[in-house]
């Protein structure tokens, strides 16, 4: 199997980003976004979807967190994009129903090319941390995008913010994993167009 690895360097007039996503790794981290909250996040991601990441960005936070969330999720979704590759062989969807003390989340994947996200979550307070939730939806919608992925995330049972947040990025982890898995019974891509 080809090793499924991407690089990424993405700079801007508010970010400069550079991302290592390993989709066949073991979990391990290192994450500097400036804002402790989004790092734990990512660092939930990883550990939960066995990827290895390492993120580095330094964004322009003394405006606001927005633009370096959104960002981050522009690139982590070309580098999952960049490295499943082809995708023959995986098995292109994935879920997980995931619970975090009071609260229950779910999310649904879909690696079939066409970007779209169906977010479901009302959050109680402004932020977490130094993390605005408004922008929790604006890091999915841009990974969807700039991935081509269908992703549906759901807060089924609401509660504490944070756990509600920290629950979705772990749902949707061993969600893209599962996706992102081998099947042997898959000799080249799951679709009955012959592409995705």
């Amino acid at each position: 199997m080809a090793e499924r690895v991407a690089k990424l360097k993405r700079k801007t007039k508010e970010t400069d980003i550079e991302m290592t996503l390993n989709l066949d790794g073991s979990g391990k981290s290192m994450i500097n976004t400036g804002i402790g909250f989004f790092n734990h996040m990512l660092e939930g991601f990883s550990k939960h979807g066995f990827f290895d990441l390492e993120v580095n960005c330094e964004g322009d936070i003394a405006v606001d967190c927005h633009h370096t969330v959104e960002d981050c999720g522009i690139v982590l979704g070309t580098a999952i994009k960049n490295a499943i590759g082809d995708k023959k062989g995986i098995k292109r969807y994935g879920s997980c129903i995931l619970p975090m003390d009071e609260v229950l989340v779910l999310c649904a994947v879909d690696l079939c090319g066409r970007p779209y996200l169906n977010f479901e979550a009302d959050f109680t307070t402004d932020r977490v941390g130094y993390m605005d939730t408004e922008t929790v939806k604006e890091f999915f919608y841009a990974i969807s995008y700039t991935a081509g992925m269908n992703l549906h995330l759901k807060v089924l049972n609401a509660g504490n913010n944070h756990h509600m947040i920290e629950a979705m990025f772990k749902a949707f982890a061993r969600a893209l994993d599962e996706a992102c898995a081998y099947d042997p019974r898959i000799t080249d891509v799951l679709s009955t167009k012959g592409s995705l």
